[in-house]
């Protein structure tokens, strides 16, 4: 997400930003495993007491709008802190916005979390701030979180780690040398990430032997060459930046009393998507369990991950764990024709098993909230409580499937929502790269691109057909130049763009606007 401040305040030291790029600010990302609700589930699969909904935490919360979706989506209690001061203001005025309780401030880091008012919280999250700091503010942070988490409580973290950035470390290096050496200290760091760049393509191009005995290498490039400037700014261009091993994450926590509940990517839980049938036997010998996940990371090769910690994990017995994953609510967030039975995983493509999975898509394909238990009552006879609810985790892992809320907080949360989403959807209009929206039946965010905002706007200013929605969706970006692509290339004449519009309005009319109304984002 962004900065945690450095110590002491603002504006009494010599260097108030800590080597954090300030000059351009994050990107208007969403995150979904900073939402609670995914923690719980997560918790629950994992056969772990879940965390209470009630007071949460973002450390770093960028444009805040994971914040913010999930402050409104849920009806809980936010708190916020994110340095850089325009992002903390905007991410205000989303609040403001919603009506939500969400406190968000742009203190320093060291101010914030010694701040006698704060409450104790059931969620703490983070997501890459702890790879692009100093280790006195991971200190910081270690102290925050076993001093304010809940017996209890989750703590989300997002960083890179090892051994997937080992090969791509020396690149990095280069890039932000670069910069240091011809341009740190000064203004218009756009310019200089561009130079930087220009300069490790011409010396890519002489086929240096580390490129040849890196062969990931020429991959990774082609990545980095493609990213949003914004991103990049703040992912290779701050002073502070350690890619680190789940082991020697563990050790940075321990001081807390945190337990490794496990991945905030849900596939990651299913082993057969991600290990050989002689790498789940080798794993499965090892009774340490920081020793299991380090040796996992050598199978998988991770270059970011995504953990929860658990602070005084209680365990669930069998009957326990199986009673609260059948109240479990879930919802169809595709078109039943949009679901694949095909999943990603490490080795590349898995295909699921259409026996197991069309049942369950079945049940679900009139967009309707279903408990597992109701679920398990169609299905009898053809698939298990077992297997059920793992093809469950797969298919939100995927995408595919959202957890859904109970209709009091769904009812509770509309209005905010609503309110939220329009101003988002301003706030794309002005040219923001914003493509989630809130959902009161998920508590968290939805992909709404900026052509299909554009046409909940136009039915909001009451266009009721596809052909309307074109009409409104092409004045708009006829005044402000903006044509569509396709296979990677801008449509130049506006018979073409028109053509495209049309195919994306029917297409946005039979399958994602029944989708979105099931979610109460349209």
């Amino acid at each position: 997400m962004d900065a945690i401040a450095p110590l002491g305040k603002r504006g009494h030291m010599a260097d108030w930003t800590s080597g954090y790029v300030t000059e351009i600010g994050y990107t208007y990302g969403y995150y979904p495993e900073l939402n609670p609700a995914r923690a719980q589930l997560a918790c629950l699969y994992a056969g772990l007491v879940p965390p209470q909904s009630g007071v949460h935490c973002e450390l770093g919360f960028g444009q805040g709008i994971s914040v913010n979706i999930h402050a409104a989506a849920s009806g809980a209690n936010w708190y916020g802190n994110d340095f850089i001061p325009a992002q903390a203001a905007f991410a205000q005025s989303l609040a403001h916005a919603s009506g939500a309780a969400a406190e968000l401030s742009d203190e320093s880091f060291y101010t914030f979390c010694h701040r006698a008012n704060l409450p104790d919280f059931d969620f703490i999250g983070l997501h890459v701030v702890w790879s692009w700091i100093s280790d006195e503010n991971r200190a910081l942070i270690v102290d925050f979180v076993s001093r304010k988490l809940k017996a209890g409580g989750v703590l989300y973290m997002g960083y890179n780690t090892q051994p997937g950035w080992a090969a791509a470390m020396p690149l990095r290096e280069l890039l932000s040398g670069h910069v240091v050496a011809h341009g740190e200290g000064r203004p218009g760091i756009a310019k200089h990430i561009d130079a930087a760049l220009a300069f490790a393509e011409r010396l890519i191009s002489t086929n240096p032997i580390y490129v040849r005995n890196n062969p990931k290498v020429p991959e990774h490039w082609k990545l980095i060459k493609d990213q949003n400037r914004n991103y990049l700014a703040h992912e290779y261009f701050n002073r502070d930046w350690v890619p680190m091993s789940f082991a020697r994450v563990a050790r940075w926590l321990a001081p807390a009393g945190l337990y490794y509940a496990g991945s905030a990517k849900y596939l990651d839980h299913v082993a057969t998507l991600n290990l050989t049938a002689e790498q789940q036997a080798l794993i499965a010998d090892i009774s340490d369990p920081v020793f299991r996940e380090t040796v996992r990371e050598f199978c998988t090769d991770p270059s970011f991950r995504q953990d929860y910690w658990v602070k005084g994990a209680q365990k669930l017995n069998a009957a326990e764990q199986a009673t609260a994953l059948r109240r479990q609510r879930v919802i169809l967030a595709k078109a039943r024709s949009d679901v694949p039975l095909t999943t990603n995983c490490t080795a590349g493509t898995a295909a699921l098993d259409a026996a197991i999975y069309m049942p369950i898509l079945d049940v679900l394909a009139d967009q309707q909230p279903r408990t597992l238990g109701e679920i398990e009552q169609v299905v009898a006879g053809r698939v298990d409580f077992g297997r059920l609810r793992e093809a469950v985790l797969v298919l939100i892992g995927a995408g595919a499937v959202l957890p859904a809320q109970n209709e009091p907080l769904i009812s509770e949360a509309r209005v905010r929502t609503a309110r939220l989403n329009a101003k988002l959807m301003s706030e794309a209009r002005a040219d923001l790269e914003i493509d989630w929206l809130a959902s009161p039946v998920s508590g968290g965010g939805v992909a709404v691109s900026r052509i299909e905002q554009l046409f909940l706007w136009a039915r909001s200013e009451g266009a009721s057909t596809p052909e309307d929605w074109v009409r409104h969706a092409s004045r708009y970006m006829s005044a402000r130049g903006v044509r569509l692509m396709q296979d990677g290339k801008k449509l130049e004449t506006a018979e073409q763009n028109l053509a495209l519009l049309s195919q994306q309005a029917e297409s946005f009319a039979e399958k994602r606007l029944p989708v979105l109304r099931a979610l109460q984002v349209a």
